[in-house]
């Protein structure tokens, strides 16, 4: 049977963002004014020859138009309302995917709703630790909350910023830089177009900057422990702060953040977009993605990139019009906390708490510089194709340890001819599957011997004579008790 396209919501935002009423789009579209209400109120679905008149009319990619953008916004509002604060039955997918598409933005005004909360919980809880330990000093301060407003903003921009990456790729083309020589051209064009010299400089009083910037004798220093591919990258962040600036300023003012902390964090962002953009240029990195079967270290080598910053950048191929394989990217510290998160997939991160266990990215750090490939699926039953390496940030000295990282890359197994990490897995086969989740508080899957608690708003099992291998038992959140 085939799905009916209930996409009223993305006509209505069409039609208003083009300033047009509903009797002059009705027209154009040679519809009847109630017929075009009605898709636009999900009461009918929208049929293909209509499809087609909307996609001729507003000159879209048809792909992009049917793009399910607002997957993502459904699994964060189902994370929110599994918050124990939200009492009763937990919503069905169906419902929610209807409230997202009645009005996508009051979706985000809910989830923005429950940011503030969990921030002003984590407050009262740390003033209350505070209290009882009878400690002085300001336990409320933390920028936590900027920096998940600032992630939410690159993650609903599916971390594609395209009028930075254009802009990016212009500057390569037009300067003609090349990978090989990335290093030495990048500093002369510093020196050339904004007279600014490069230095490198050692850590000899104990200041471990990475980069530093004096406007006043034109100095831009790196440190000596940055890899050629971190300097390049640095070089590539000051391009962007000199010379696109008021473009960054243009885009953190639309972005309309709540703080002055928010946008700040947003302006470093978007610098660093640029950054990764300007040393892996859009349409020449794409192309070698697919040639070389998105090879990493093959990437690595061919752009004088880094393993992470390769994974990154794979994860933006987002350009309407010239996509790339849809990754997703998540950098784990070792003691399993998310640093860096982004989804191009229907795979998505929980906003709180921690990853799933049976995720090989945890496996990584036990086999430090291998590659970790991995066949998972998920509870939809969506299956996957996974890497997962570590990568190390060098401290520099004996009294300064390195810092290690492990880097996850994945994306849908039907995507598996296109992926050099593929070879030998029969995606056929699901037994073969890892059965993953995205964290024990939202995973529902009965038999994970995994699971460090019961999902939030299940049921309990408990018996006194019986011992589990599985170590909660519980009724899922939509099974009734009997």
């Amino acid at each position: 049977m085939q799905k009916k396209l209930f996409l009223g919501y993305k006509l209505r935002r069409l039609r208003e963002q083009r300033g047009l009423t509903q009797a002059s789009l009705a027209k154009t579209l040679e519809l009847s004014p109630s017929y075009l209400n009605q898709l636009e109120n999900n009461q009918r679905p929208l049929t293909l020859s209509v499809l087609m008149r909307i996609a001729a009319t507003f000159e879209l990619e048809l792909s992009a138009f049917l793009e399910d953008e607002d997957s993502r916004l459904v699994s964060d509002l189902r994370e929110a309302l599994a918050d124990p604060l939200f009492a009763g039955a937990p919503l069905t997918s169906g419902e929610l995917r209807s409230v997202v598409g009645s009005s996508p933005e009051l979706a985000r005004r809910v989830l923005s709703l429950h940011q503030a909360y969990q921030k002003l919980h984590e407050r009262v809880q740390s003033l209350a630790d505070s209290l009882s330990n009878r400690e002085q000093g300001d336990s409320f301060a933390g920028p936590q909350f900027p920096y998940e407003e600032v992630r939410d903003y690159f993650h609903y921009c599916n971390n594609y910023i395209g009028p930075l990456d254009e802009a990016a790729e212009r500057l390569w083309d037009t300067e003609k830089i090349h990978s090989g020589s990335l290093l030495n051209e990048l500093a002369a064009y510093l020196k050339r177009r904004h007279d600014v010299r490069v230095k490198i400089v050692a850590d000899e009083a104990g200041e471990t900057a990475m980069r530093s910037y004096d406007a006043s004798t034109g100095t831009l220093r790196l440190s000596a422990l940055l890899t050629s591919a971190s300097r390049a990258f640095h070089m590539a962040n000051q391009i962007a702060l000199l010379e696109f600036g008021d473009q960054i300023d243009e885009l953190v003012d639309q972005a309309k953040f709540s703080s002055e902390d928010a946008r700040s964090i947003c302006r470093v962002g978007l610098a660093n977009y640029f950054a990764g953009a300007l040393v892996l240029p859009y349409r020449a990195f794409a192309a070698q993605a697919r040639a070389l079967r998105h090879d990493v270290e093959q990437l690595q080598s061919r752009f004088s990139a880094s393993f992470e910053q390769v994974c990154h950048r794979l994860s933006t191929l987002q350009r309407p019009g010239a996509r790339g394989l849809p990754f997703y990217f998540v950098r784990v510290d070792m003691a399993g906390n998310i640093t860096k998160r982004h989804s191009a997939t229907r795979f998505h991160f929980a906003r709180f708490g921690g990853a799933c266990p049976l995720w090989n990215v945890h496996e990584a750090f036990a086999q430090p510089g291998k590659i970790l490939v991995q066949f998972a699926q998920m509870p939809d039953r969506t299956t996957y194709i996974s890497i997962a390496r570590t990568v190390t940030k060098r401290g520099g000295a004996y009294l300064k340890p390195s810092r290690q990282f492990a880097v996850g890359l994945g994306c849908e197994a039907s995507h598996a001819p296109e992926l050099v990490y593929a070879a030998g897995i029969d995606i056929a086969d699901l037994k073969a599957a890892v059965p993953i989740g995205v964290n024990c508080r939202l995973c529902e899957r009965t038999d994970c011997q995994q699971r460090a608690f019961p999902p939030i708003g299940s049921e309990l099992r408990v018996n006194e004579h019986h011992r589990s291998f599985v170590p909660y038992l519980f009724n899922p959140p939509d099974t009734p008790s009997g």
